[in-house]
């Protein structure tokens, strides 16, 4: 089973390039953050006329997340069943092949202090609440746009990043709640000491320096992550024109 989970900053304004990834990937599942559009206006057409099935839960211009899969996906729940967390669109999630997914865009916080990273740090723990509430029994994995880099490891420039919105130290501990809880990072559990990045500015030829974070992220409890074989980060799906900003994360389960 191959996961992938992708901010693809724009779903209509990323469909030619999403379409051909998808025809040279073909992931079994495929986590979709920032699509943009409400549910009304998402294209369907270009997953179904592939063999996928989505879920889908949008909101006008902004957020906005998506589950595509070539197998049936049920249970769909959407949001953290709080009304005061929920009023944006961030969080889908269903069963596909007898494992919980769910795809997640964490609030970016915008500057650390500001009201957006004080809801930030609300929402991270809406979701360990949410964990909280599933049933350990069900096989369990999150992809998404997190926000965070967990380490320094994961920053080009960490003196340049500390203490900064995606690196301070209270999102780092709110990633570890998550990992407390029994999740673990896919990506740095197969590469312990690789300092790779899924994330690169469009400002500042950033990601031709390779300038980047790795903020996007695979969340695995104990009985998927004992199934992961690779995982990966597709830089070529962030080259040329038209790109996300954001890179593609692969995750191959035996």
């Amino acid at each position: 089973m191959r996961l992938a989970t992708w901010n693809v900053n724009s779903i209509r304004a990323r469909a030619a390039r999403l379409g051909a990834w998808l025809d040279a990937a073909r992931p079994d599942c495929l986590c979709l953050q920032e699509t943009k559009v409400e549910d009304a206006g998402f294209p369907h057409e270009l997953f179904a006329s592939r063999g996928y099935q989505v879920a889908i839960h949008g909101q006008k211009s902004y957020n906005g997340v998506a589950i595509a899969a070539l197998t049936p996906i049920t249970d769909v729940t959407i949001g953290l069943g709080e009304a005061a967390l929920d009023d944006q669109a961030r969080l889908i999630a269903g069963v596909v092949d007898g494992v919980r997914v769910a795809s997640a865009y964490v609030p970016n916080g915008q500057a650390v202090g500001s009201d957006k990273y004080t809801y930030k740090l609300a929402w991270l723990a809406g979701l360990r609440r949410w964990l909280d509430r599933h049933d350990r029994a069900q096989p369990l994995v999150l992809g998404g746009d997190w926000n965070i880099a967990p380490a320094d490891l994961d920053v080009h420039d960490p003196k340049k990043w500390a203490g900064e919105v995606l690196c301070s130290d209270a999102e780092r501990a709110a990633f570890g709640a998550l990992t407390a809880w029994g999740l673990t990072d896919v990506f740095r559990a197969q590469h312990p000491e690789l300092r790779a990045f899924s994330w690169w500015d469009y400002r500042g030829a950033q990601f031709f320096k390779d300038q980047g974070l790795r903020i996007d992220h695979f969340l695995a409890d104990a009985a998927v992550a004992a199934r992961v074989t690779a995982c990966t980060i597709d830089r070529e799906a962030r080259k040329g024109q038209d790109a996300s900003d954001h890179a593609p994360v692969i995750a191959t389960l035996a």
